[in-house]
């Protein structure tokens, strides 16, 4: 290597850094591709992306071979180096070489290249899968030899190297995904996106109208309160009892009776024929499966039991609907509203609202077992039937009952402590 000019060493020394920034660049910027993405410029047609995906299913080759290259053509700088050093400065020199080629190196074939795929992994780890590609097929038996040592000595301490790769999110990774992606979705979007993973903790009993909320048509009732409550109710589905609720005959659709209701021909027997038997759903189902229920067996509406065949509710496909997009039916907007702001920012909300929704909507640490609306925390809390304007304290909040009837809480007041979230 004497006889080689000096020119031509320092040209070959400058091309090795440059092979190093390569496969230190292509290391971090394969490493740091959004496997997400990724997946879809796979599917787009990119081949860049295909030979980047090929190279990443098998990481151990993958690896090998940029170590290889990255620590075959170090050791190479350095020599070349050395040789450098001596030939200018003497013995000396060899100590003003391994300080001034780590300098080098460390800036401008490992710092500076990483930084620069890190940033930009894309941009750096396509177009070098070109380049690994051939080279992987190229070495291939120097790179398995090694992938076979490296695994033989690993195996003692419980390392596989061929164990399968997941890319697999779980459902609190997924949230995170979602909501670090909000700048790219919409917040009405990524609010949906999330409902729809909170959907899975939730229960019909969640949603559900309470037993003594539901409103139908008692056929004990005289043929007028009938025509009555036909002609003004709010709703377009209702279900249909004699005497009790418990005596259910079936799940009436307006639509089904509305042309003669509205020319004066209707009947109990016509009232009757138009009756759907009744649909029941057992009390803890979750929303996800109720909502391939009601798209199963083509039904919009459910009457909730319990064990013992009591019913306890009523819900509907629009009551799971909402949970995911909010409130949209003409029906819930007939409603009054369970959750009122007052000027002071205190709250006012009926007994009957879901803890659930409370949770959601207004960021409420509440228990997450036991009672399912209001009333039910409260009376849990206080252990009997409250008498008069009941206060207690709950974390942040304190609950103050305004009015009742029948043994339940229909209003509360509630003040929080911090009080500085807002209804959505």
């Amino acid at each position: 290597m004497t006889e080689i000019p000096l020119a031509t060493l320092f040209a070959l020394l400058a091309l090795l850094i440059v092979l190093s920034a390569f496969f230190s660049s292509s290391e971090t910027g394969l490493v740091a591709l959004n496997r997400y993405r990724l997946r879809h410029h796979v599917q787009s047609g990119h081949r860049g992306a295909r030979l980047a995906q090929h190279l990443l299913a098998q990481p151990d080759r993958m690896f090998g071979l940029i170590l290889l290259g990255n620590n075959l053509v170090n050791i190479l700088a350095a020599s070349i180096a050395t040789v450098i050093a001596l030939r200018l400065l003497g013995e000396p020199g060899i100590w003003v070489s391994t300080i001034v080629l780590t300098a080098v190196v460390l800036i401008f074939a490992e710092l500076m290249p990483k930084t620069l795929a890190a940033l930009y992994p894309q941009r750096i780890a396509y177009p070098a899968s070109y380049v690994l590609t051939p080279l992987l097929r190229l070495l291939y038996p120097v790179v398995w030899l090694i992938n076979l040592v490296a695994s033989t000595l690993l195996k003692p301490f419980g390392v596989r190297i061929s164990g399968v790769h997941s890319d697999a999110l779980n459902r609190e990774e997924l949230r995170l995904l979602v909501k670090e992606g909000g700048r790219h979705i919409s917040l009405n979007h990524q609010r949906m996106l999330l409902n729809i993973l909170d959907l899975e903790h939730g229960t019909v009993d969640d949603v559900m109208v309470p037993r003594h909320d539901i409103v139908g048509i008692d056929l004990d009732d005289d043929w007028e309160v009938i025509l009555q409550t036909l002609t003004q109710s709010i709703y377009t589905r209702m279900p249909v009892w004699r005497g009790d609720l418990d005596e259910m005959v079936g799940l009436l659709h307006i639509r089904t009776i509305v042309t003669r209701l509205a020319q004066g021909r209707l009947d109990r027997d016509g009232l009757l024929k138009a009756v759907r038997v009744p649909y029941y759903i057992p009390e803890g189902t979750a929303l996800t499966q109720q909502m391939l229920e009601f798209q199963g067996r083509e039904r919009r509406m459910g009457l909730v039991v319990d064990e013992y065949g009591d019913i306890q509710g009523l819900v509907t496909l629009d009551d799971i609907l909402e949970e995911i997009v909010g409130e949209y039916t003409t029906e819930s907007g007939s409603r009054q509203k369970l959750i009122r702001r007052q000027e002071n920012g205190d709250w006012i909300v009926d007994g009957a609202a879901s803890l659930r929704m409370l949770k959601r909507r207004l960021d409420w640490q509440l228990p997450d077992s036991g009672a399912k609306t209001l009333n039910g925390l409260i009376l849990e809390q206080l252990e009997s039937i409250p008498d008069g304007r009941s206060c207690l304290r709950l974390g942040d909040l304190r609950m103050t009952i305004v009015d009742m009837a029948e043994n339940r809480i229909r209003k509360v007041h509630i003040h929080e402590d911090d009080a500085e979230s807002e209804l959505d």
